[in-house]
């Protein structure tokens, strides 16, 4: 339970030399403080909507049993998203193979070698989106924890549900990591289109096509609509947050908008706050911060009505902004144009022009 500062005794060290109608007033202006095990929450009245400012072990959190149900279903997931960036970031595609048949279309020996090239790969192309899918299943069971009413606030839960916020985290850490290794992998696209190419003139030609019962017509269109986004899992979990608040018509909107400015918030102050980063034991755990932040920022600007750059936004844009370029220059760049080039709201007259010019 918090417990309120209500006597000039329990003023901080520092007050104690003021006037006492001056100790008075600064003790007015202290919010509630209290200690949940690795939770510290500190002086949380500030100019932005009182914003959250607390410590989220996502190094150790573990689920208590109200939260093991739902966390035992994500991990499932989770496991196996190493592997897939580990398959991801080791995708060297057929290039040569592609570019060898397409220069000898009569050399039949180079288009079956470029075919055999290619059905492995597209295999793996056809795991990764499958993967997606499964991914966001898991978004929407995390939302439906972390936004249900058992707390009051989305403050409550995250507090609470530390093990469960850490997954979320987790999801959001992944998208992006994907979505940065997509970016830069050409072959990814080049080898579907030729694949799905050489599909359909085989089909017209009659020609038997062995991995055509892996990845059917319909499945293909599918694939190929994934891989044509720039940032394609980003956008299964935007499109994934705005269909979870459809289909939940008796929840509020809010519920999941301050459930995602909060983590926003409280991974921007767990950067900013040199107390709260010294207990990082890990220096990845700053940039795995870092790609939560705008990950959530990401979806909030996709699933608010006005979006993340508005001045009604809960979440403190130009902080964000501000922590992402303290960082060394080359470690953030990726992230900068993730809100530059991958949120929706950014260009719109709305959107505060100091903001604008911090993201140019």
């Amino acid at each position: 339970m918090s417990r309120c500062i209500a006597d000039s005794q329990l003023a901080p060290p520092h007050m104690a030399a003021m006037p006492r109608q001056l100790c008075w007033v600064k003790i007015a202006q202290l919010h509630c403080w209290y200690n949940m095990g690795n939770l510290l929450k500190v002086l949380t009245c500030t100019d932005l909507e009182q914003e959250p400012n607390f410590f989220l072990d996502f190094e150790n959190a573990q689920p208590t049993e109200a939260e093991r149900d739902v966390w035992e279903q994500v991990d499932v997931v989770l496991k196996d998203a190493k592997g897939i960036l580990d398959e991801l970031q080791s995708y060297k595609g057929a290039g040569q193979e592609i570019r060898e048949a397409i220069q000898n279309p009569s050399d039949e020996a180079l288009q079956e070698q470029a075919w055999v090239a290619v059905v492995p790969l597209v295999g793996k192309l056809k795991k990764f989106y499958e993967f997606s899918q499964r991914l966001e299943a898991a978004l929407h069971s995390l939302l439906g924890a972390l936004t249900n009413e058992t707390h009051s606030d989305p403050t409550q839960h995250l507090e609470r549900e530390q093990a469960l916020a850490k997954q979320f985290a987790e999801i959001l850490h992944f998208t992006l990591r994907f979505d940065e290794l997509k970016m830069t992998n050409p072959a990814i696209q080049n080898d579907f289109s030729y694949y799905r190419r050489t599909l359909s003139r085989m089909r017209i030609n009659n020609v038997p096509a062995e991995g055509e019962n892996e990845v059917n017509n319909e499945l293909a269109n599918r694939i190929s609509l994934f891989y044509a986004d720039a940032t394609p899992m980003l956008k299964t979990l935007s499109d994934g947050t705005t269909k979870f608040v459809s289909e939940n018509k008796t929840l509020p909107i809010e519920n999941t908008t301050d459930c995602l400015s909060t983590m926003a918030s409280v991974c921007k102050v767990m950067l900013e706050t040199p107390e709260y980063r010294s207990r990082f034991n890990s220096e990845e755990t700053v940039s795995f911060c870092l790609r939560v932040m705008v990950g959530v920022i990401i979806l909030y600007d996709y699933v608010h009505p006005v979006g993340a750059f508005a001045k009604s936004s809960k979440i403190d844009m130009k902080g964000c902004i501000k922590v992402l370029k303290d960082q060394p220059p080359n470690s953030v760049e990726g992230l900068l144009n993730a809100l530059r080039y991958t949120t929706k709201h950014l260009n719109d007259e709305s959107t505060n022009k100091t903001i604008k010019s911090m993201l140019q």
